[in-house]
């Protein structure tokens, strides 16, 4: 498997010039994001990927977590590797530092997780999920709550984990079985848990579960969920940790990917009832656990674009390496690098990798707009452009980190279906990210309903009337390269707004139709709004040309990657229009029995 070596530079760039970090830095609380610091943490954060996680990656793999007398044995050296965390206070970055966090923006943070979701997946998801936790007892908890559990998930001594799926109830949450029945000032949980990342080891001291669970009188469905704070070892009022609690690992699933990230079945009381305390009132806990699942699909669709970045770098560093016939137009042999369909595949899978780390910063840049932006007006147009942005984010980086890991298998050949290359192991741990934390249609009926139609698609139209006015100040300038990028990006704006204005249209009087059409619909716009990007950083490129400013070979390569995009991805709207307005009628034409 080839070295991770973390895209520093493109990073800086997509932050500085694409994110607006230096707004971000501005609002309060974020006083110390100053440019230097912020570049120190990136350099320090590389280096810990580069050095301490990515040489795990593939051995992890093949040792994989496993379950042994009850106890969950993780791979070796995520012990040290935890440590080096720890020690650094890594999973505090974005927290504030009354809980002994770094106080940083959630966007610094994002850059941070993207280098350790491309070094090592597997070992990342152990903080991801610890993240979400803190920001869900952050936003939800009571005070007691947040004194008791706070400061050691914040610093990383502590775990956290997200309890939602029950068997035979899958992604419908409104099935769990769950029980909670109140015992004093605690409750008593009893039910099993499936699919829980991390859900048990010994990497730290504690685990806090954040779970799911009805009360004995809660309304049917989804409304009468609560959630539950309920730690592995129970936690005494001084902090100090008591006796174990009711709650025990019976197994280790055997997946595809991510083997080195033990996916555990957990029990809650089979010995009379695990201890768990309320969080927020009863019957509003998926409420609350959508604070933490907002915050995991956010960076679920990072781990699509880390591992693109990963798979693309194993591809480029093989293609520049191997030797295999003479490249049309070449008069000696060379690295396959030089044949027109490894650079046409290789330019694909860079451009794709540069679009979703645009959109996906861009989208945490605007979560720490709608958190902080003094003004309220802002805070609310900032919180609606997050909310938009998050199912496409998640849906279609997944979905495109799915489909460059693929390339990356393809550009290697026959070697590419070699385990020992490590390109494999990119392709099967991608795999899980269309999946868990909602599945690509689960986030395409979240798009639909609650981002699109909520609004009758003004949100949708207002993000797109920006990279409307991008695309006609692009095709008016005198740059030739920029107004066929604009004349690009028009076209798919247009298939863009057509599409939106069909499904505002077609959903009152065919619910299933607009279903139908919601995972094209997510494709087409993540597709779009990441062309935006990918012409803003080309006009930004232009202009540092222009001005003899840094390094032109770099802007030359993000100009002329954009335009790669603008001519070979963004023509994908059209046809993705033409699905979603027609063939969205033809899903539901067969019986079941005819399938």
């Amino acid at each position: 498997m080839t070295a991770y070596l973390p895209p520093l530079r493109d990073m800086e760039f997509v932050l500085r010039d694409l994110a607006g970090l230096d707004q971000v830095a501005a609002l309060p609380g974020f006083e110390d994001a100053t440019p230097e610091l912020v570049g120190s943490v990136l350099e320090e954060a590389g280096r810990i990927a580069e050095e301490v996680l990515a040489p795990l990656n593939q051995p992890g793999d093949r040792q994989g977590a496993k379950l042994v007398d009850g106890k969950v044995r993780t791979a070796d050296g995520w012990q040290a590797a935890i440590d080096t965390l720890i020690d650094g206070n890594w999973l505090g970055l974005p927290y504030a530092e009354q809980w002994g966090g770094m106080g940083l923006p959630g966007l610094v943070n994002v850059a941070v997780s993207e280098m350790w979701q491309s070094a090592n997946m597997a070992f990342a998801l152990c903080p991801m999920l610890t993240q979400g936790a803190v920001n869900a007892i952050d936003e939800c908890g009571s005070p007691e709550q947040k004194a008791k559990f706070l400061p050691k998930l914040v610093t990383g001594q502590w775990a956290g984990t997200m309890n939602l799926t029950e068997s035979g109830a899958g992604s419908d949450l409104g099935a769990i079985r769950t029980k909670a029945v109140k015992t004093g000032d605690h409750y008593l949980i009893s039910g099993q848990k499936i699919f829980i990342t991390y859900g048990d080891h010994e990497l730290v001291e504690n685990i806090i579960h954040l779970v799911l669970a009805r009360t004995p009188d809660a309304p049917p469905g989804v409304k009468g969920i609560s959630l539950f704070i309920v730690p592995k070892m129970l936690v005494n009022d001084d902090g100090s940790l008591g006796a174990r609690n009711d709650v025990a690992c019976v197994s280790l699933e055997h997946k595809m990917g991510i083997h080195a990230s033990p996916t555990a079945v957990m029990s809650f009381g089979d010995k009379g009832g695990a201890v768990g305390y309320l969080v927020g009132e009863e019957n509003r806990g998926l409420e609350y656990m959508f604070v933490m699942m907002n915050h995991a699909r956010l960076n679920v669709g990072v781990q699509g674009l880390a591992i693109a970045e990963r798979a693309y770098q194993q591809a480029r560093a093989y293609a520049r390496e191997r030797v295999q016939g003479k490249a049309i137009g070449c008069a000696e042999k060379g690295g396959i690098i030089d044949h027109p369909d490894v650079r046409r595949m290789l330019m694909t899978m860079k451009s794709q990798v540069e679009a979703m780390r645009a959109l996906a910063y861009v989208a945490a840049a605007a979560l720490d707009q709608a958190h902080r932006h003094p003004d309220a007006a802002a805070r609310a147009q900032a919180k609606l452009e997050a909310e938009f942005l998050n199912p496409i984010v998640k849906g279609w980086c997944t979905e495109v980190g799915n489909e460059v890991a693929s390339l990356g298998v393809q550009v290697h050949g026959g070697m590419g279906y070699i385990e020992e290359t490590g390109a494999c192991q990119h392709l099967r741990d991608a795999r899980i990210t269309t999946i868990y934390e909602g599945t690509t249609a689960i986030q395409a009926n979240d798009l639909v309903n609650r981002k699109i139609l909520r609004d009758q698609g003004a949100t949708a139209r207002a993000e797109l009337a920006k990279a409307a006015a991008l695309a006609a100040d692009l095709r008016a300038h005198g740059d030739a390269t920029l107004a066929a990028i604009g004349s690009a990006l028009s076209a798919a704006v247009t298939a863009a707004g057509q599409a939106v204005d069909w499904l505002v249209g077609i959903a009152p009087e065919d619910a299933r139709q607009a279903a139908g059409a919601g995972v094209p619909l997510l494709r087409l716009l993540g597709t779009v709004l990441g062309g935006m990007q990918m012409a803003r950083a080309a006009a930004v490129a232009r202009r540092r040309l222009d001005a003899k400013e840094g390094d032109p070979a770099f802007w030359q390569t993000k100009l002329s990657t954009a335009w790669f995009y603008a001519e070979s991805v963004l023509p994908q709207a059209l046809g993705l229009l033409g699905g979603i307005t027609g063939g969205s009628r033809a899903i539901m034409a067969l019986d079941p029995d005819q399938l």
